[in-house]
């Protein structure tokens, strides 16, 4: 029955987005305050670094953006502890050369550096940012490269949590929508009616009426 089935469909999305709220979505997300990290470990071809980008976004986060010492430490660690990142990650930035300043993807404020050098007279164009995984220090690199090893990613907890209740949203309106419509299909096929259908019918159909109306125009003529 469609109406048993629908408990048995709502609990596990109920449950996913009880999960998301309380933490990060699985066991491969690592959680730090209030956001949740993952490092997605697998060869990327890379055009632009919008294709990496859109390994995280596929995942409803950003690229990696870094605001303290904390929170630099502590990726640094977790990325040598649980991820086994390779030499260098590349971070979620890009050089705006309207106003030449880095700026991060996910329009977080850029309170934070940790580069190697400051020389503010090369040529940033087409400048990309990396964690050295080894110091923790950041280096500027050219975006033009052919491949990287993984996509670094990280997303606000509340994020996660809106992402899950539209995702249940969805499915839970899906199956509604298909349980009415197989009430409707089923109720039409068995002779199901309507308030409409049982309105009270005319004994009499059109030439039954037509004829009537004939019938005493010409008892009026006669009298």
């Amino acid at each position: 029955m469609p109406g048993a089935a629908l408990p048995a469909v709502l609990l596990p999305l109920l449950g996913l987005a009880a999960a998301a709220a309380a933490d990060c979505p699985s066991s491969t997300w690592v959680q730090f305050q209030d956001s949740c990290y993952i490092f997605l470990q697998e060869n990327i071809k890379v055009e632009s670094i919008e294709d990496v980008r859109n390994q995280c976004t596929d995942h409803g986060a950003d690229m990696i953006s870094i605001h303290n010492e904390e929170e630099n430490a502590f990726i640094l660690d977790t990325l040598k502890k649980q991820w086994k990142s390779p030499d260098d990650i590349l971070l979620g930035m890009f050089f705006d050369t309207d106003d030449q300043s880095f700026k991060w993807f996910d329009k977080s404020n850029m309170t934070f550096g940790k580069w190697t050098d400051e020389d503010e007279e090369e040529d940033l164009v087409d400048t990309c940012a990396f964690l050295h995984t080894t110091t923790g220090e950041w280096k500027k690199g050219n975006c033009e490269v052919s491949s990287v090893p993984g996509a670094l990613c990280k997303a606000a907890n509340n994020h996660i949590l809106i992402t899950a209740l539209v995702i249940a949203s969805t499915v839970i309106l899906t199956v509604l929508g298909a349980i009415v419509w197989f009430l409707y299909k089923r109720n039409l096929h068995s002779g199901f009616t309507t308030v409409f259908s049982a309105a009270p019918q005319s004994p009499y159909n059109d030439d039954c009426v037509l004829v009537v109306a004939e019938e005493n125009e010409h008892a009026v003529q006669f009298d």
